[in-house]
């Protein structure tokens, strides 16, 4: 009856309503290790559509759960109500006072994107999580979020000026600072707003609750305290205290988690930008216990930041491609990394806080290496800890690292005998701990290694938290100093504060929302902290047959259960990175890599009644919009490869449904090339001219407005030979011999790109070679037929291994061709050829990886180019970022004397190989193209040269932008002196 209604109510719903399966699935979890599967999935539109709900929501006896970004570690998005996410639509900055220094945003806001906008005022929000790249201000005041900088910048809660929101019965009400005149007229009011104002000064005035409350809860110089609600903070206002600051409740809304009010607009109280004069030392510890002692000496000389990575996280990231970079620092095997950042107005101050440290340390005995680190490298060891979250989901197995007592803070003296407490309980369970994050503030994030699919380690979860409980209680500490309470540590706020204190925290949640509609079970009445798991107590993951290799991950299921939901995919394109450009492009919650594992996660675990458990049209719904762009695999911090998860499921779903034909068109599109090239002139004339080419495009699937990729004459394998007798150098002559790929692309499609990588590699002195091999797989991985895929690449590892090696490496032109030999290869070749297959990937190199090496070894000087200046714009290839790097196409574009490069900030460029050109999916691919890549184009003046490695995204441009770019090969071909 509910599910109809709910369909009723979306005929005059402004924003949308899910009810489906899948939206719900998707929202069933969030960052926590809780799952419940909601009512309904809605995005509503402005507060008219709120109220619509909070009606709703009454008449038929269900709760509202409100929803940003999902990155809530606690539980606090999860529930059987309707999920209200306003992070679609609710995404203004209303207004800017850069004189009064405060900003008016809605929920939705991300804090990065509000934070690139006030630099433009010299200003930014102080906190700052590590999250900041796709975590929303809503959710921020819900957790009243930290961040690293919190020694000097504090809480959400601190800078929170006004709340503007929803009381439970739909009036709207403002929160903000009062004068005793103005509460005065609250109290008088004759409605739920003045209810509120009413009860809450009965509920704290008595002497005796006041004093309960100062006894039981954290002590108040421990400035990270998140438990329960605020109500301590009101003692310290107006009329509670005499000469107290003046009453404004928005501070207890601070870490509410959105079961008080339904918050609509936020103010904001902003802070200058911070010094610019800056230095990170990394001092480096072989034990916990003297890294928590360093701590104490650290923080006497005024650090901006203290924070704390561990072994476990440090471990992780080694295996992360994204983070390798991010590493430099780093000496030896460290128990331990102690990150103490100094800002200041003077590099006088500067170095003077950098040298009083250093020796402080070296005095004391502590620590083995203390690298300072200045400049643009701060950010990549910044970038290092914010990514610990995610890396540690790389953990293989069922056991991870936990969201149990991650969250806990005490005064940071009591820090080294606090975690000795903690150790004992995990010594005497002979149990594992990582710790990381905020140690200057006296929180460590401590998260125990469990099974939370065995009974036993279900058991040994809620011990634990109750065992820490205990230890809390003793060192008067908070239970959460910035994650919240959520489900998980709700259950245990009666233990921390008493049942006096919790009956008031109770009294309060009635007083704000009677009928508890606001996100039931969250702070109070919240369920037992281990039920509505993620995975259900003793469940088996079933071992499935794959084409992929997923042993490393020990199989498909686990490597899809690496996303924690952490929310990294939901990077907008004004952040930067690659990942999940549909997301970019829509901000859909149902087109990022999380949302994409939760579906393969639930259904493939349930199976399917065929006995194919990829069988499941919700899983090809929502794999549909991934581009396949390979950007995931490097930039998740769980390395969750969707485009390898989407050709492995690709593969089993035709297995049932067959192979539809345009995916056949596209995976044998060699094959008909190849015919084409008989008779290129004819080919080429039937697919420019727009009766022929519009008909063979709706025969085909695809989009009328994309134009086709046309033949290059006579196949390069044909006409190469006959160059390379003519130019080839002898023996003798040549620096060194290299092996060319003729990709199925460069073959038809781009011959002369073909012609000018000889010609350019002659030029400068290598003897070319051109191995027999069979193509390179690529459209047949793209389009998820593996086993034909795997068959061709099986023949390739038997046709190259004995002819590549170090000394004569395999270059290919285009990098999604030459760059399967390094990523899909190895974990789709034959076991019996999986060892030469990855001895195969250390030798074989994009064209542009091999010429800058060289180029760095001083056999590739810039005197072999032109002297003429040039501006270069570059698109790197999507590929090209997550399994190699443009910084070799920077480089050796950057050889020649006076040419310059600068790289577009672009993600994927839309087309994706066949992904722009299939007629449903066309409109996207420009709206990818649009966000920053296509303005980026017609903004250069004409002379700059655009470059682009990747043959879809050169045709992109060309149709997106109407310019031409060039492959770095035909840049560097045109440079070459004897051209000149």
């Amino acid at each position: 009856m509910i599910n109809s209604a709910l369909l009723q109510l979306a005929k005059t719903f402004n924003g949308d309503i899910n009810t489906d399966i899948l939206y719900r699935t998707m929202y069933a979890t969030d960052a926590s290790v809780y799952k419940e599967m909601p009512l309904a999935v809605t995005y509503p539109k402005n507060e008219e559509d709120i109220k619509t709900l909070i009606e709703f929501a009454h008449t038929h006896n269900t709760s509202l759960i409100p929803r940003t970004a999902g990155t809530s570690l606690a539980g606090q998005v999860v529930g059987s109500g309707i999920i209200v996410d306003v992070s679609r639509y609710f995404t203004n900055i209303i207004e800017i006072n850069p004189e009064e220094k405060y900003v008016w945003v809605e929920p939705g806001v991300v804090l990065e994107e509000l934070n690139q906008k006030l630099s433009e005022f010299g200003l930014f929000f102080g906190p700052e999580t590590s999250t900041a790249n796709r975590c929303m201000i809503g959710g921020m005041l819900g957790n009243n979020a930290c961040g690293l900088h919190s020694l000097v910048y504090g809480s959400t809660r601190d800078h929170t000026l006004a709340v503007k929101g929803l009381l439970s019965d739909g009036s709207t009400a403002t929160f903000e600072e009062i004068t005793p005149e103005k509460l005065a007229k609250k109290l008088e009011l004759k409605n739920l707003e003045g209810n509120i104002y009413r009860q809450l000064i009965d509920f704290l005035s008595p002497d005796s609750m006041q004093k309960e409350i100062r006894d039981q809860y954290p002590d108040p110089k421990i400035p990270r305290r998140n438990t329960g609600y605020a109500i301590d903070l009101l003692l310290d206002m107006l009329p509670f205290k005499n000469d107290g600051l003046p009453l404004n409740l928005s501070k207890v809304l601070g870490g509410s988690e959105g079961t008080l009010v339904f918050s609509t607009r936020i103010k904001l109280n902003l802070v200058p930008l911070p010094p610019q004069h800056k230095a990170v030392v990394c001092a480096h510890f072989t034990e916990i216990q003297e890294t928590l002692q360093a701590n104490l000496i650290v923080l006497k000389n005024q650090p901006t930041a203290v924070e704390l990575m561990d072994s476990h996280v440090l471990n992780c990231t080694k295996s992360n491609k994204l983070q390798e970079a991010n590493r430099f620092f780093v000496e030896g095997d460290p128990r331990t990394i102690l990150i103490i950042e100094f800002a200041e107005n003077s590099t006088k101050e500067l170095d003077y806080k950098v040298n009083k440290t250093l020796k402080d340390l070296n005095d004391s005995g502590y620590g083995y290496a203390f690298p300072v680190v200045y400049g643009d490298n701060i950010e990549k060891v910044w970038n290092l800890r914010k990514a610990g979250l995610g890396l540690l989901s790389n953990i293989p197995g069922d056991a991870k690292s936990v969201t149990v007592i991650e969250d806990t803070a005490v005064h940071v003296e009591q820090l080294p005998a606090y975690i000795a407490d903690i150790e004992q309980v995990f010594e005497k369970n002979n149990m594992t701990c990582v710790y990381h994050a905020h140690i200057g503030t006296g929180e460590l994030h401590m998260r125990p290694v469990l099974n939370l699919k065995s009974k036993k380690d279900i058991k040994k979860f809620r011990m634990i938290a109750e065992e820490t409980v205990a230890i809390i209680k003793k060192y008067r500490g908070s239970f959460s100093g910035e994650h919240g309470d959520g489900r998980l540590r709700g259950t245990f706020i009666p233990d921390l504060f008493g049942e006096i204190v919790y009956g008031l925290l109770k009294d309060v949640k009635k007083a704000f929302d009677p009928e508890g509609i606001f996100n039931p079970g969250k702070i109070v009445n919240s369920p037992p902290m281990d039920e509505f798991l993620r995975y259900e107590p003793d469940q088996q993951t079933p071992d499935i047959d794959t084409y992929f290799d997923f042993s490393a991950s020990e199989g498909f299921l686990r490597a899809i259960e690496k996303c924690n939901g952490s929310g990294d995919c939901r990077k907008s394109h004004l952040i930067g990175g690659s990942m999940c450009p549909s997301y970019q492009a829509t901000r859909d919650e149902k087109n990022t890599t999380r949302a994409r594992a939760n579906i393969l996660r639930e259904f493939i675990t349930k199976g399917s009644s065929e006995g194919n458990p990829f069988d499941h049209k919700e899983i090809y719904e929502v794999l549909d919009l991934c581009l396949s762009c390979k950007a995931c695999k490097t930039e998740c911090p769980s390395s969750v490869d969707m485009t390898r998860l989407k050709a492995e499921f690709l593969s089993h779903w035709y297995e049932n449904h067959g192979v539809p034909f345009r995916t056949k068109l596209i995976a044998e599109i060699s094959s008909i090339n190849k015919l084409g090239s008989i008779m290129p002139g004819f080919t080429n004339f039937i697919l420019k001219n727009r009766i022929s080419s519009n008909a063979l495009k709706r025969i085909a699937g695809f989009g009328i407005k994309r134009s086709f990729p046309t033949l290059s004459g006579k196949p390069l394998h044909k006409r190469a030979p006959k160059r390379l007798m003519k130019i080839n150098p002898s023996g003798s002559e040549a620096k060194s011999s290299v092996c060319l790929f003729i990709d199925e692309f460069t073959d038809y499609n781009d011959g002369h790109i073909g012609l000018k990588a000889i010609e350019l590699l002659t030029s400068l002195g290598y003897r070319v070679i051109l191995p027999s091999h069979n193509l390179s797989a690529r459209t047949y991985l793209s389009k998820g037929l593996l086993k034909k895929a795997k068959s061709i690449i099986n023949d390739n590892i038997r046709l190259l291994t004995d002819v590549v090696s170090k000394d004569i490496p395999l270059i290919g032109i285009e990098p999604s061709a030459i760059l399967g030999f390094r990523d899909e290869f190895p974990e789709l070749a034959d076991p019996q050829l999986k060892e030469q297959s990855l001895k195969l990937s250390k030798f074989s190199f994009m064209i542009d990886e091999f010429l800058w090496s060289e180029a760095q070894a001083g056999r590739i000087a810039s005197d072999s180019f032109s002297k003429d200046h040039r501006k270069i714009k570059l698109h790197g290839h999507c590929q090209q970022k997550a399994v190699a790097s443009t910084d070799s196409t920077i480089g050796i574009l950057s050889l020649p004397e006076n040419y310059s490069v600068t790289e577009i900030p672009s993600g994927c460029c839309g087309m994706a190989g066949s992904f722009g050109y299939e007629k449903e999916h066309y409109d996207l691919s420009m709206q990818v193209g649009e966000l920053i890549l296509f303005p980026a184009i017609r903004s250069s003046d004409k002379d700059t040269i655009i470059c682009a490695p990747g043959t879809s995204c050169r045709h992109q441009i060309k149709d997106g932008t109407g310019r031409e770019a060039f492959h770095t090969i035909e840049i560097l071909h045109s440079a070459l002196r004897n051209n000149h």
